[in-house]
């Protein structure tokens, strides 16, 4: 499960990894995130089909990872987001939607988007919602269309790197 031992941060990686471009991006963040010249952050990964507020509750920064599927986010991250999203802090509007700054905490997080041809609606999609969480993005989205080779990789271990050590500073 993961949670820390007493006074470690946490940064947790929210995923859906369903192909190697995807996974690699995944495993690129896990490695900067854990990487040695961090210390007192414990690095919780999370498959998005399996959400978990109270985890999510505990993190002091998050990293999202998706697909970009038919203009969107997955199906699976939109799941977890969906699930947790009351029970953490979540606005919504009148009308229903994504409300404004949410009572949520100002929790750091950063994006990784993988697709084919184009991110930008997933991108716009899970930013809505995290908007709606009131979190505070802290690093630019990882966007990558094509092909995962190392130079995206290298890119999605900053990202990792960079998160874990605003986890550490909370």
């Amino acid at each position: 499960m993961g949670y820390p031992p007493g006074g470690m941060a946490t940064l947790l990686v929210v995923h859906h990894s369903p192909t190697g471009s995807v996974r690699r991006l995944t495993e690129g963040v896990l490695a900067g995130a854990g990487d040695e010249a961090i210390e007192g952050v414990t690095v919780v990964e999370r498959a998005a089909l399996d959400p978990d507020a109270d985890e999510l509750l505990a993190a002091d920064a998050v990293v999202l990872v998706t697909p970009a599927n038919f203009g969107y986010m997955s199906g699976a991250l939109k799941h977890y987001l969906d699930t947790v999203f009351l029970e953490v802090g979540g606005a919504l509007a009148d009308d229903g939607g994504a409300g404004d700054g949410g009572g949520g905490r100002r929790l750091p997080f950063g994006l990784v988007v993988h697709g084919r041809y184009d991110t930008t609606g997933a991108e716009r999609s899970v930013l809505a919602i995290v908007k709606a969480l009131g979190w505070r993005q802290s690093a630019d989205v990882l966007a990558v269309l094509g092909d995962v080779g190392e130079q995206e990789v290298s890119a999605a271990y900053e990202l990792g790197a960079t998160l874990a050590a605003l986890a550490g500073e909370g």
